[in-house]
């Protein structure tokens, strides 16, 4: 099957959320069953000078994106069984950092036509075009448009993945035909229109062939006005379209057994090495260098939707269960300023890391005992999925993927790979936490057993690159 796979950041040339992780390896992973998959991303300034020493320039074409005809060129760079297309314009894409700007509106409707256009400058006819999140959400559009204008288009049929809900592409009604190149005919219920204004992901959702997301709990949530942020009514309209499919991680880059950037290596049958690892994060952190305190570790942007307003509230409990605690990230200002505060009222015990360090989130997984994640909202989560690789035990709300990742202790059976709670509540997460607590004191052996659990999960994208091979062929009927 040949599959083209478009998506506004993808890991490891450019990242800034888990988006990236998923473009990165579900590719690799569709590639290693025997698909042809190619990957479009943008050329951004901050793809590093050594990868592009890595890209062979392919050919340039103009865009078509309405009255505009702008310059679109084409470096390709083959990678682990994917094809890698990084399309090219320094006026959209030669800039610092890769969102936020005035008018990231044009920006990703050039990348979604340049997606739209390049399989008939390539030669390349795909079976399937699978789109992400809103910044992509305008190809299945202007598939529909050109489908039956381009033979490479003529079989083609798309997928749009919902990474997160919350973020849709709103513009004004006026960009519509005047940025877009859309006819009005698609300003109206069933695909753009919204409230008075164009949402993109809306229209994403409504042209697509199929829609999937990223765990099989946020496929029922999104149902839901608490979590679909306005768009429940369109997810109901389409649910007949969607599923959701749990992420995988790249379970080779996050192995303790082969991970240089620890201390000491350890796996789920010598444990050792994480004692030296607890150590070196203690160490780091500023903590009291004791083996048999834990550790709860939180590796995290700094919002209301990750939790941090149970956890600021929570912060007098938490500590009252004597564990030591290490925050690492940034954010608002006032859960920045809470941790600060609190780092100067426990000295030795509470470390606030307010930054971002690829090397002490490193050493938060393979040192932390445990790693706390409250999220109000969480489509899938990484870093749940990450800690237990390194038998760091997670503390989560079953909500999203955290409910289809994390299994909960069981007392009686032993089973399980975490602790979990279910309200959005300071009373519940201190109550679960403070359980964790006691079992790592009171019975080092079903902590260790639980510590085997999660290691051993299986949190690989094989079987959910299985699941959107199914997908694929469905929409394809192949």
């Amino acid at each position: 099957m040949n599959i083209l796979f478009a998506s506004s950041e993808v890991a490891p040339f450019i990242k800034s959320g888990g988006l990236a992780d998923v473009a990165g390896s579900l590719p690799q992973a569709l590639a290693r069953l025997g698909h042809d998959v190619r990957v479009m991303l943008p050329l951004y300034e901050g793809i590093g000078e050594d990868w592009r020493a890595q890209m062979t320039y392919l050919q340039n074409f103009s865009v078509h994106l309405a009255w505009r005809t702008p310059y679109c060129g084409i470096f390709e760079l083959k990678r682990d069984g994917v094809t890698y297309y990084f399309v090219d314009n320094e006026y959209y894409f030669k800039r610092s950092g890769i969102y936020g700007h005035y008018d990231d509106a044009e920006r990703f409707a050039f990348f979604s036509r340049a997606v739209i256009e390049s399989p008939g400058h390539l030669g390349f006819s795909p079976d399937v075009i699978h789109c992400n999140d809103w910044q992509t959400a305008l190809v299945p559009i202007y598939l529909l448009e050109e489908r039956q204008r381009v033979p490479e288009l003529m079989g083609a049929r798309s997928v749009f993945t919902i990474h997160n809900i919350e973020y849709q592409g709103r513009y004004g009604r006026d960009l519509l035909t005047d940025l877009f190149g859309l006819p009005g005919g698609y300003f109206h219920e069933r695909m753009l229109s919204y409230y008075g204004d164009i949402n993109l992901m809306k229209g994403g959702i409504y042209a697509a062939d199929y829609v999937t997301t990223v765990s099989p709990t946020y496929a029922q949530e999104i149902r839901y006005d608490f979590y679909a942020h306005g768009l429940a009514g369109v997810i109901a309209d389409n649910a007949h379209k969607l599923r959701g499919i749990l992420n995988g991680i790249d379970v080779g880059r996050y192995d303790p057994w082969r991970d240089q950037r620890l201390p000491r290596l350890f796996n789920a049958r010598q444990l050792k090495g994480k004692k030296d690892c607890k150590a070196a994060l203690q160490a780091l952190a500023g903590l009291t260098m004791d083996p048999n305190v834990p550790v709860i570790g939180c590796v995290s942007r700094l919002v209301p939707h990750k939790g941090f307003d149970l956890v600021v509230d929570a912060l007098p409990e938490l500590m009252a269960t004597g564990a030591q605690m290490v925050v690492l990230g940034t954010g608002e200002w006032r859960y920045e300023e809470a941790f600060r505060t609190a780092a100067w009222q426990y000295p030795g015990r509470f470390s606030a890391q307010i930054m971002y360090s690829d090397a002490v989130s490193t050493a938060i997984y393979g040192g932390a005992d445990l790693f706390l994640m409250p999220s109000v909202s969480e489509p899938c989560g990484l870093s749940q999925m990450i800690a237990m690789r390194y038998g760091t035990l997670p503390i989560v709300r079953e909500t999203g993927g955290l409910k289809d990742s994390v299994q909960p202790w069981n007392k009686f059976t032993g089973e399980g790979t975490g602790f979990t709670f279910t309200n959005v509540d300071k009373g519940d997460m201190v109550w679960v936490t403070r359980q964790a607590v006691e079992l790592y004191h009171a019975d080092p052996k079903a902590w260790k057993q639980l510590q085997q659990n999660a290691m051993t999960a299986d949190f690989s994208w094989d079987a959910s690159a299985k699941q959107y091979e199914e997908v694929y062929g469905w929409v394809s009927g192949t």
